[in-house]
C-alpha cells in the first residue's frame, strides 16, 4: 500500500493507494499516524478511493484513530471510499461513524480552513 501526506494548514491529508490489510500495509500506516500524532496532528482526511481491499484490520486502525484524534480535539473524516470500502464498512455497521465526504476540498473545509 502507497500512503502520500500532504499538509493543508492544520489538517493532515492522506491518499492511500493499494490493499489496506493485516501486516505491513496497516503497520506502515499506524506508523505514519504516530509519526503525525506525535507532531499534534489531530485533524486527518484519508482519502479511500484507490482502496482495494480493506480488512479487519485496517478497518480497526481508522476507528482506533478516529477515536484518538477526538480525545485530542480533531477528527477522521473519510473522502470518496472505494465501493469495495464503502460497502464492507457498511455491512459491518462503521461507516456511521465516520463523517464521508465526495471530494477532498470538501472535507478539509469541514475542519474550518
Amino acid at each position: 500500500m502507497e500512503i502520500e501526506i500532504r499538509n493543508r494548514g492544520q489538517v493532515k491529508l492522506l491518499k492511500l493507494t493499494g490493499r489496506l490489510t493485516l501486516g505491513e500495509a496497516v503497520d506502515r500506516l499506524r506508523a505514519a499516524f504516530d509519526d503525525l500524532a506525535g507532531t499534534g496532528a489531530n485533524c486527518y482526511v484519508v482519502d479511500l478511493a484507490d482502496i482495494a481491499m480493506l480488512d479487519s484490520s485496517g478497518i480497526g486502525l481508522l476507528v482506533q484513530c478516529l477515536t484518538s484524534s477526538k480525545k485530542r480535539g480533531g477528527s477522521l473524516k473519510l473522502v470518496n471510499p472505494s465501493p469495495f470500502a464503502r460497502k464492507t464498512l457498511t455491512m459491518i455497521g462503521l461507516l456511521k461513524l465516520f463523517e464521508v465526504f465526495d471530494e477532498q476540498e470538501s472535507a478539509i473545509a469541514s475542519f474550518g480552513q
